[in-house]
């Protein structure tokens, strides 16, 4: 399976590519970023003064100082206080704001993207790891915007401050205090290495988990069917330990960056009173200003503290955005030609002509497969597991593309046709009908409000869904669960055929639809498929012979190469291999 959290993929991604494309996403929310900058300064600017507020306030008291009486100061600093909590409320609010739009931006494009993507991509990588993306790591980076765009610049505004604050205090102190800054850098930057590996490990090892979940939950009937909750509990149980692992790496990071933060801080506040108390003692400074420059110390080292953890934010952001970015970067290989048409109207004549068709290198699937289907016209498909059957109706709807040859509808090749177009006019009932959460009408109408009521009654008449709807307690607004489980196949099987002819169909592809249904539930369904043979193009596959008698042409397929193709009659009085195939399903029923 194809890992979009594997390291080599990921390492491609440099922090400024990163951080570059991030800072797209805020773009269109400038103005309120600027303004929460203005509020920012000023609220770092009100923050400022408190210390020395402080200072002159125990001069005031010993009577060092009496330029201004004490009620002013005090009045000058809650009046301080006041407008700095104001004005980061106000910054608060914004950036929340800002913040959510961003990532609701973001979310809507990682959905979008998913949804243009081939069959084969999901094919390839679990639906659990699409929902951390999409959800989660999503989610991720709604701090960064929030805690980390404004609130780096205010941290580094506060130090920068401080230090000047520091040196108009006292110039020595303050050059004695910045030798330690070295340190703090050196301890920074090794922690930035661990602290991303760590965040990334963490992020995949998340992933992995969600996608064990997703998988197995979806499958718990099986598992429970086949006694492997043992197995299955030791598996999540390794999985499990790996996030455990990886988490208690990070914290250990964490742990040993902040206790080395504080070491730093203590060092700093034995220097401030050793060296400033010889000051106060020589009477070169004053207690206030020694209590102001610790003050000032004391807050020096707090914006540095929430720079280590605005970087951990901004580690998990990045982390986040690596697999978010790596989702957005994974291109459909099913793509729309330069200069693709919109189909205005279809009649239903297809053709194939020498298609040659696989999955794997080598390993082909359809071997120069011809034939033609008239608008109109009803076919069947019947061989072997592994034929080819059901890859001739995908490729017709363009979830692969062939390697050779040519698929043309009504003439017209259909890779030059818009993918979305083109699917426009094809209605698919499936062997196993997936059914969304809602109501019968939502999963008929796929929440087409274009579709009245009526419509979906006489859609539902016509393939006789009515005859089970109309008996339910609230009709066509009966409640489905998740996947439809509250309905039996057949009874989901019957509102597939209604979404699928409420919504206008040129050609219609039935895929093993009558499989694995009650005899009763089948004649409602074999009476409807009549029904529907007369609307349009119908392509069917079947292993029940008996099911497809009445069609226009029955195709022969076996090893991804025609044998045979002709009527049911035709076919029998030939004797060849669907002469077999008949009798031996004939002699087992």
């Amino acid at each position: 399976m194809y890992d979009i959290d594997s390291d080599k993929r990921l390492h491609n991604y440099k922090d400024a590519d990163i951080l570059k494309r991030l800072m797209h996403y805020a773009k269109p929310f400038v103005p309120a970023f600027v303004l929460t900058f203005f509020l920012m300064f000023i609220s770092v600017a009100m923050a400022l003064l408190e210390p020395f507020i402080i200072g002159l306030s125990i001069d005031s008291l010993t009577g060092t100082f009496t330029l201004i009486s004490l009620p002013w100061l005090l009045a000058i600093f809650v009046a301080s206080i006041l407008l700095s909590a104001g004005f980061e409320y106000l910054q608060t609010m914004i950036l929340q704001k800002t913040g959510q739009s961003i990532v609701y931006n973001i979310r809507e494009e990682v959905f979008t993207h998913v949804e243009t993507q081939d069959i084969e991509y999901f094919n390839k990588i679990a639906t659990g790891k699409l929902v951390t993306r999409v959800a989660n790591d999503t989610n991720t980076l709604n701090e960064m915007y929030t805690s980390v765009i404004v609130n780096v610049f205010k941290n580094l505004f506060t130090i920068v401050g401080i230090l000047g604050a520091m040196y108009i205090l006292n110039a020595r102190l303050a050059t004695l205090i910045l030798g330690i800054t070295p340190f703090i850098v050196v301890f920074s930057f090794v922690f930035r290495r661990f602290s991303r590996k760590a965040y990334r490990m963490v992020r995949a090892n998340m992933s992995r988990v969600n996608g064990f979940l997703a998988e197995h939950l979806s499958g718990m009937k099986l598992v429970q069917i086949f006694n492997k909750e043992p197995e299955k509990h030791h598996e999540f149980d390794e999985k499990n330990q790996e996030l455990r692992r990886s988490e208690l790496r990070e914290l250990l990071v964490f742990a040993i960056y902040r206790p080395t933060m504080y070491m730093l801080f203590m060092v700093s506040t034995i220097i401030i009173f050793f060296y400033g108390g010889l000051q106060v003692v020589a009477g070169t400074i004053t207690v206030g200003v020694l209590v102001s420059f610790y003050n000032y110390l004391r807050r020096f080292f707090e914006p540095i503290q929430q720079l280590a953890e605005q970087f951990n934010i901004v580690q998990s952001a990045f982390a986040s955005s690596e697999r978010i970015f790596a989702i957005l970067d994974a291109k459909p290989v099913v793509v729309d030609q330069p200069g693709a048409i919109e189909l205005e109207d279809v009649k239903g004549a297809i053709e194939f002509k020498n298609v040659w068709f696989q999955y794997k290198e080598d390993e082909w699937v359809l071997k120069n497969v011809s034939f033609k289907v008239q608008a109109k016209e009803s076919v069947a498909f019947v061989g072997a597991t592994g034929a080819g059957k059901t890859t001739i109706l995908a490729l017709l709807t363009r979830n692969y593309d062939i390697q050779h040859g040519q698929i043309l509808l009504d003439g017209i090749d259909i890779t030059t046709i818009k993918i979305g177009s083109l699917r426009s006019f094809v209605g698919q009932m499936l062997q196993d009908v997936f059914m969304f959460s809602g109501s019968i009408r939502s999963n008929i109408t796929l929440r087409d409000d274009s579709i009245t009521d009526e419509e979906v009654k006489e859609a539902c008449r016509y393939v006789n869904a009515d005859k089970f709807v109309e008996k339910l307690p609230n009709q066509y607004d009966e409640r489905v669960r998740e996947r439809g489980n509250n309905y039996s196949a057949g009874q989901r099987q019957l509102i597939s055929f209604a979404r699928t002819l409420v919504h206008k169909p040129s050609i219609m592809i039935l895929d093993e639809a009558t499989a694995n249904i009650d005899t009763e539930t089948e004649e409602l369904i074999q009476d409807s498929l009549k029904k529907m043979m007369n609307i349009g193009t119908m392509l069917i596959v079947a292993h029940r012979l008996s099911t497809i008698q009445h069609v226009d042409q029955i195709i022969v397929l076996q090893q991804g190469e025609i044998l045979e193709k002709c009527s049911h009659q035709d076919l029998l009085k030939q004797k060849g291999h669907y002469y077999y195939l008949y009798k031996l399903q004939y002699e087992e029923s």
